[in-house]
């Protein structure tokens, strides 16, 4: 994914309101001082720590502002805020895609920058999160979720689907990021975090016994619980002690209930489950040990978890043991970890074209390059001055109109693409995120080439074996190891460009936007609040269907 684009992020926080199918969202971006693991320092927030939570339903108009005031010298002060919807399957139109303007107060000489978005989110549904895409910022802290809630299907699998029950996943490092960034850049080492956070709560060694999270349930009923790994690095292998649970919902895709004990998720991705509160009343650890390179004296990575509590518990830390897969089912099956191959898309399942021959075949073959720089196809990715978006609809249609280190590659409208991601040999398994786009993924790691109904899903983790996917150029986009993606690690894809510029598809770009790069560029490096950055604009693009 291209280093251009702002997403959302968390918890208790509930900032939409509802009005006939609009809703209103004020997303403040502000500098506070945090401590989820006992350790204070300054962070970033979007609305608050750990996160924004905004609520939508299908169809909704959404009105989002962000107000940008950070003034901490440590961290970046400028921020890149957008939104992007994937798998969409009815066209918009551009004028629903989104429609921004700005504002700048300019009677102060640190003025502050008010954005506001509008967008149609069409028939997208599902589990989402947002985070700041300039450099690696969202680490600090720029990070929410957000739910858009469908007619469901499988509504009648679960009783409880509220802001109660989503889980996010964080990697957390005591130090700002572009100092270890900085670093990284001269050792090659990733930044290692200092905790885990579970619901934004952690603890570090040598730190202080914070409280855990709690997830509250009832006896008997039944719970649609959205996980989403919201790091910057790290991996996680998600279990309820004493529970097995069915996969519902991956990336925003609804799937084939699957019964499973165990599921590995990596940075970007999200799914839904349905527990079911069928154990005797206590409290359970909800273990959700962390997978990365690297190790720190202050990371225990066994030790990132959260409470299952059943009404009428003790208010107690428990004493479970986690399950030894494969466990036993009642109807005689058993459900052990899950191994993706085995997931099924549940509506309109298939790959793009089937078992023939995609229309175009790229692979990417990515791997380090040494000190802290990363390159796929012998690229490194570098942004460019002038975004991908604006070059486009100033004209730039072929390859050669972008500079190499753009690595963009030119899709034609409606044809079915297929990406053959080889992974790298240093034991990483790399999480991949396709803006604009969901994907199938018709040859995984493990498991055999499956066209009929193979998993569909926007993130995908690629182990050394290498994956392939397909998708259907039929909406713009271009790691999510966001190390990684500051370092290079990304390609552009421009789907039918010619068509961005005239017809029903055409960009309207509003007179503002055009300021906002030059006003950037311009800030001197000690201003003390920035405008907003719009480098997202260079992976979006409206539905070409």
């Amino acid at each position: 994914m291209g280093s251009t684009f702002a997403a959302l992020a968390l918890l208790p926080f509930l900032i939409s309101q509802v009005l006939a199918g609009d809703v209103f969202v004020d997303l403040p971006v502000t500098n506070a001082v945090v401590a989820p693991d006992g350790f204070s320092r300054s962070a970033i927030q979007i609305g608050t720590f750990p996160g924004a939570h905004i609520t939508a339903m299908k169809g909704d108009i959404l009105h989002i502002n962000v107000t940008n005031t950070l003034s901490d010298p440590t961290m970046r002060r400028s921020t890149s805020t957008g939104f992007f919807r994937t798998a969409l399957q009815v066209k918009t139109g551009p004028h629903l895609s989104i429609n921004a303007q700005s504002h700048q107060d300019p009677s102060t000489p640190n003025a502050c920058l008010l954005q506001e978005y509008n967008f149609g989110l069409g028939n997208q549904t599902g589990t989402y999160w947002f985070h700041s895409h300039l450099s690696t910022q969202y680490a600090d802290g720029e990070r929410g979720t957000l739910v858009i809630y469908p007619d469901d299907p499988q509504k009648d699998l679960w009783d409880v689907d509220d802001a109660s029950t989503i889980i996010t996943l964080a990697d957390w490092y005591h130090t700002p990021a572009e100092q270890l960034m900085a670093q990284f850049k001269v050792d090659g080492h990733e930044p290692v975090p200092a905790s885990g956070l579970f619901n934004g709560v952690g603890r570090y060694n040598g730190g202080p016994a914070i409280p855990w999270s709690v997830i509250n349930v009832v006896a008997g009923k039944r719970y649609r619980l959205r996980v989403i790994n919201i790091s910057a690095f790290a991996a996680y292998t998600f279990s309820i002690d004493g529970h097995v649970f069915d996969v519902i919902e991956t990336d925003g895709i609804a799937t084939v209930p699957l019964t499973v004990s165990s599921f590995v998720i990596h940075a970007a991705q999200r799914y839904s489950v349905v527990l079911t509160a069928n154990q005797t009343p206590q409290n359970y650890w909800i273990r959700t040990p962390m997978t990365l390179a690297g190790s720190s004296p202050l990371l225990d990575k066994e030790n990132v978890k959260g409470i299952l509590r059943y009404a009428g518990a003790p208010i107690a830390d428990p004493v479970t043991s986690a399950l030894v897969s494969p466990v036993a089912l009642d109807n005689g099956g058993s459900a052990g970890m899950l191994q993706e191959f085995q997931l099924a898309t549940l509506i309109n399942p298939g790959a793009p074209g089937g078992s023939a021959p995609a229309d175009h075949v790229i692979d990417l073959d990515f791997d380090a390059a040494g000190n802290g720089i990363w390159e796929i196809n012998g690229i490194v990715y570098t942004p460019p001055d002038l975004p991908t978006l604006l070059k486009i609809i100033n004209g730039a249609t072929v390859a050669s109109d972008f500079n190499v280190s753009e690595h963009t590659f030119i899709l034609t409208q409606n044809e079915v693409v297929e990406l053959r991601i080889h992974g790298a040999d240093h034991g990483i398994t790399h999480p991949f995120h396709l803006h604009g786009h969901a994907f199938d993924i018709v040859q995984s790691a493990s498991g055999p080439p499956n066209y009929v109904n193979p998993p569909r899903r926007d993130v995908i983790g690629v182990e050394q074996g290498g994956v392939i996917i397909r998708f259907r150029a039929d909406n713009p986009g271009p790691c999510h190891i966001d190390w990684h993606l500051e370092a290079g690690l990304a390609v552009v894809f421009a789907e039918a460009p010619a068509a961005q510029r005239q017809g029903p598809d055409a960009q309207i770009i509003s007179p503002q936007w055009l300021n906002l790069c030059p006003a950037y560029d311009a800030l001197p490096a000690g201003k003390p609040i920035a405008a907003l950055h719009v480098e997202w604009l260079i992976i979006w693009r409206p539905d070409l269907q």
